[in-house]
């Protein structure tokens, strides 16, 4: 399996878009998203683009690893393999920007999983997430 990686660049946002809807999931607004949108990175393969993920660096030691969405239109078998490595290289770079902490939220069981398998463990369950929108 030889999965490509690269950062997002601003045309990826719709494609984006499109995938969170397909999971029934509420699409990040742009802005609210590290970079404007290109502050994360997609895992392809040959042609295909079959996931993404956003890193927040903080000026703590925290990276924030967040939004990992997959394209649900990609049905080969290493799907869940390029999942782990989109978590494993998002880990990495945070690692690389000499973060200590790697956080995020997550309700999804299968994603969860997946970090999990990536060194990450859980720190709190049933939380609930709060949000606000300052003019």
């Amino acid at each position: 399996m030889k999965f490509n990686i690269r950062r997002l660049e601003d045309s990826d946002y719709e494609s984006l878009v499109k995938w969170w809807k397909d999971w029934e999931w509420e699409a990040p607004p742009k802005d609210f998203l590290p970079e404007n949108g290109t502050g994360g990175f997609m895992v392809s393969k040959d042609d295909s683009d079959i996931c993404a993920g956003f890193i927040y660096l903080t000026n703590s030691k925290v990276a924030w690893i967040e939004f990992v969405i997959s394209n649900k239109q990609y049905k080969e078998k290493d799907r869940k393999d390029a999942i782990q490595f989109l978590i494993n290289s998002l880990s990495a770079v945070a690692q690389e920007s000499n973060a200590k902490y790697g956080y995020a939220v997550l309700k999804h069981k299968g994603l969860i999983k997946h970090y999990e398998e990536s060194g990450f463990f859980k720190s709190d369950e049933n939380i609930t997430e709060m949000l606000t929108l300052w003019q």
